[in-house]
């Protein structure tokens, strides 16, 4: 096999956790993931849509890692945690992964829409990337064909 680049683009979504979930992630315990009702609900919208976490051999991808987010709730807010003036400190799930960056606009906006409908927050913090460049495999004689020209 060889390496090849490919055009993507990054999607980043930061989930609020317990306080549990957190020491379980942070002790590296993998069931901490599966036992948090929240970050389920992330996975299995990654398994729903094929377009993400696509590397060819491996489907699904994704990293991921564990900090926390600061906050003032502000007047008007309808805050899940914390308290209108409050500064607010929160357990965060930090979840990335790529899609293709062919993929058109419908398709983005059809996963993004799901990941806001069962994000717990009134404003989710979602990145979206432009295009980046990602490792992909390629089988070596395609590779060696493409590395000659």
């Amino acid at each position: 096999m060889g390496i090849k680049m490919k055009s993507v683009r990054k999607l980043r979504v930061h989930w609020p956790i317990t306080s549990e979930t957190f020491s379980g992630l942070t002790r590296g315990e993998d069931g901490a993931l599966r036992n948090d009702h929240g970050i389920t609900a992330l996975l299995r919208a990654l398994a729903d849509s094929p377009e993400l976490g696509d590397f060819g051999n491996y489907r699904h991808v994704f990293e991921s890692g564990v900090g926390f987010e600061g906050f003032t709730v502000g007047p008007g807010a309808n805050p899940t945690l914390g308290e209108i003036g409050e500064r607010t400190i929160s357990p965060t799930f930090v979840f990335t992964t790529y899609f293709d960056a062919s993929l058109d606009d419908a398709g983005v906006e059809r996963f993004m829409r799901r990941l806001v409908e069962i994000h717990p927050w009134e404003v989710p913090v979602i990145e979206l990337s432009g295009v980046v460049s990602v490792s992909a495999t390629v089988p070596l004689a395609a590779y060696e064909s493409e590395a000659a020209s």
